[in-house]
């Protein structure tokens, strides 16, 4: 009897670590599963109403880098210099989201201090309206020794890192552990922390007055950081009411933030309404653009065509839509950066080589991709359109076509528009794609390449990258 009841309670002993290893596991999944499906918070998944507004309040922004046939550097750059513009016009507030606002070292050569250029511009616009306002919303990894942070705070200038703890996790590995404590580091600790879960403030935007008692807005792939100033990005530059669900968007972010400045100087024209006519405009943000995008992929019509232009594609409504879309006699051509360098969305081509292999393959050659032909850059645009004979739908934004980017994990703001094939700003987008698919340029110049020429049809690269995607460990 006494050696059983010895035997016993060792049992009892080696049974704790299990039983705490299953508690621990159980906590872990329901943290996941929880963070991973929960409620969005206020100024997200934004879906805001469709607004007719005159051909004249809609541009089309391209910034295309390329090399000539010497592999000197071609640049053509527009963004910024309409961002300044904005700057310069407003009155009573800008407002600014971006995911990164960071200077380059001084012994670094970008082509252009965009992060110095915009804080002169902030600061001297201030200077002579003493009464504008500015606020500014930016991904928290920025707070890891921002410079231009730094002076911006000095002048009195609203800078608010964007609390993305309610958002949903990204990663289902490290989003229970930061959630568990690593949130609570001291220090720039956080910081770290929060950008190993993987869900970021990923908008790039600026919404001001335009001077005239109406709203400006650039909204697009492009942000003030110095080390991506040569990069090829899109945008468009948008005027009207139709921005006013995005501005309050935008500010109910910063107040969950912790911002408690007034509001009265961002409250647009309270008379301000939608105009008659075409395009047809409207802002998405999170989800809402993997929603419409899908959607809009889904109603494409035989002999209709798809085009997109992609820094990073790997999210999985989008390609089995590509597929069935090319099943069903719809032209599809994607142009797609090669992610070929340390500084990619990941490491060996992921996600776009093997996506793309697998897509030309399961397709028959039916989707044709090509590949932007990158120096050191990248081709960071985010383009999405869906035509037909006399119809376009167009979508361009900060969102990669990825399950951060396109299913309510990341902070994104996009614009779609639904126009006809004859307005200046269909051709002129429908332009953009043609002169880069079929390298029409001078000077040598060449945008894009073969799809053979980074075709990866590895089936190990292939479930890899989806495996690392489901479990949302990828920074794509």
């Amino acid at each position: 009897m006494r050696a059983q009841g010895q035997r016993a309670p060792g049992r009892a002993r080696r049974r704790l670590p299990r039983l705490a290893l299953l508690i621990l596991f159980l906590v872990w999944a329901a943290l996941a599963f929880w963070h991973s499906h929960k409620p969005l918070p206020p100024g997200t998944h934004l879906d805001a109403a469709a607004c007719a507004v005159p051909p004249e309040a809609v541009s089309f922004i391209a910034d295309v880098s390329s090399a000539d046939a010497y592999g000197r550097p071609v640049l053509s750059q527009a963004i910024f210099d309409e961002l300044l513009k904005a700057v310069h016009a407003a009155r009573r507030f800008i407002v600014l989201d971006y995911a990164r606002f960071a200077a380059a070292p001084a012994q670094a050569a970008p082509q252009r201090r965009l992060s110095g250029e915009l804080v002169a511009a902030l600061l001297e616009q201030r200077r002579l309206m003493p009464q504008l306002a500015v606020l500014v919303l930016l991904d928290p990894a920025n707070e890891l020794g921002a410079a231009p942070l730094e002076l911006l705070r000095a002048s009195g200038v609203a800078v608010v890192p964007v609390e993305l703890g309610g958002l949903r996790d990204a990663n289902l590995l490290s989003g229970p552990l930061w959630r568990l404590g690593l949130r609570a580091w001291p220090g720039g600790g956080a910081a770290v922390a929060q950008r190993l879960r993987l869900t970021a403030d990923h908008r790039k935007l600026l919404i001001a007055d335009d001077g005239r008692e109406g709203l400006v807005g650039i909204i697009g792939s492009a942000e003030p950081a110095d080390a991506e100033s040569a990069w090829s990005n899109l945008a468009l530059r948008v005027r009207g009411p139709v921005l006013a669900s995005l501005l309050e968007a935008e500010l109910t972010l910063a107040q969950r933030s912790g911002w408690r400045g007034p509001v009265a100087p961002f409250v647009p024209p309270a008379d301000a309404e939608c105009a008659e006519g075409t395009p047809t405009v409207q802002v998405l943000t999170e989800g809402a653009i993997g929603v419409a995008l899908r959607r809009a992929l889904e109603a494409a019509a035989p002999g209709e065509a798809i085009d997109l232009a992609s820094y990073a594609l790997a999210e999985r409504g989008v390609i089995e839509a590509l597929l069935a879309a090319a099943r069903r006699g719809v032209h599809v051509r994607l142009i797609l950066d090669p992610q070929e360098d340390a500084r990619s969305a990941a490491p060996g081509g992921l996600p776009n080589q093997p996506v793309a292999s697998a897509l030309v393959a399961r397709s028959g050659g039916a989707i044709q991709v090509r590949w932007y032909r990158t120096h050191g850059e990248h081709f960071h645009g985010s383009l999405a359109l869906v035509y037909g004979a006399s119809r376009l739908w167009l979508a361009l934004g900060s969102a990669n076509f990825t399950r951060r980017g396109l299913d309510d994990y990341n902070l994104e703001a996009d614009v779609a528009l639904r126009l006809t094939r004859a307005e200046p700003l269909a051709q002129q987008a429908l332009g953009y794609f043609d002169a880069l698919w079929g390298n029409r340029a001078g000077l040598g110049i060449e945008y894009t390449a073969d799809y053979a020429a980074y075709a990866d049809p590895s089936q190990a690269d292939y479930w890899v990258g989806r495996l690392l995607e489901g479990a949302g460990v990828t920074p794509f």
